[in-house]
């Protein structure tokens, strides 16, 4: 059995400087390792991703991010991931990274994810090209999480996302934004690897469980829902 503590949407900033830190004294007995579900910065400057990199470098546990929309909005995604993995965090984009835990070997395939919506109610390739983008750029991630997957042989997975694979966590949020809050096709990467486990942030007012429908746990670990530094998640084979 691995142990996973899970956190998004943390939006951090230089008024924030050391304040998470000290809500992390427990990792080391609570899980194996700590996985970032994006939405780190509040408004992805060069300067909060500092501060990222300061509150989660030098952790008793592996800590493993994917980016998030708020980590993009100043163009500086790049430096940030950069910044990060320059104090020992592995940023996944489109990749993924075995871990060697007490329980086994873990496998975090990760991608930020897009919108588009869910099964029956979605965006369409189709119409001007702003929405073809749109749409497109929805199925490159799915395929970079498919293809994560593949790449790795280990005995347990996770999925880590920002945006969601599902709608079931999104309840409480407005339905018209669901399209902007997660892709169908998502689910569809994480049912065809056989994850163990998908987590994912960005839906600050939704529910914490759901379930693709190939039946994997599905965990929204956005600060606003947990309520907790982090949400802790065993896994087994």
């Amino acid at each position: 059995m691995i142990t996973v503590a899970a956190v998004g949407d943390v939006h951090l900033d230089e008024e924030m400087r050391g304040r998470y830190r000290e809500r992390l004294g427990r990792l080391a007995d609570d899980a194996d390792v700590l996985l970032l579900a994006g939405d780190l910065t509040k408004h992805g400057t060069v300067e909060e991703g500092r501060v990222v990199a300061e509150e989660f470098r030098g952790l008793p546990v592996p800590v493993v991010a994917v980016l998030g929309n708020h980590d993009y909005q100043s163009d500086a995604q790049d430096k940030i991931a950069e910044t990060m993995r320059a104090e020992g965090i592995t940023v996944l984009e489109g990749d993924a990274v075995a871990l060697d835990c007490a329980g086994g070997r873990l496998g975090v395939a990760g991608v930020k994810g897009f919108g588009m919506g869910f099964s029956g109610k979605c965006a369409s390739e189709f119409g001007e090209p702003e929405m073809k983008s749109f749409v497109r750029h929805s199925r490159d991630a799915a395929e970079r999480l498919r293809e994560a997957f593949k790449s790795l042989d280990t005995e347990l997975t996770v999925a880590l996302t920002h945006y969601s694979p599902v709608k079931d966590t999104l309840v409480g949020e407005p339905p018209e934004i669901y399209p902007f809050l997660g892709s169908y096709l998502l689910a569809e990467a994480v049912d065809t690897a056989g994850a163990h486990l998908a987590v994912h942030g960005h839906a600050h007012k939704g529910t914490e469980c759901g379930l693709t429908p190939g039946g994997v746990r599905v965990r929204n670990v956005a600060l606003p829902v947990l309520g907790r530094p982090y949400g802790v998640y065993r896994i087994q084979d």
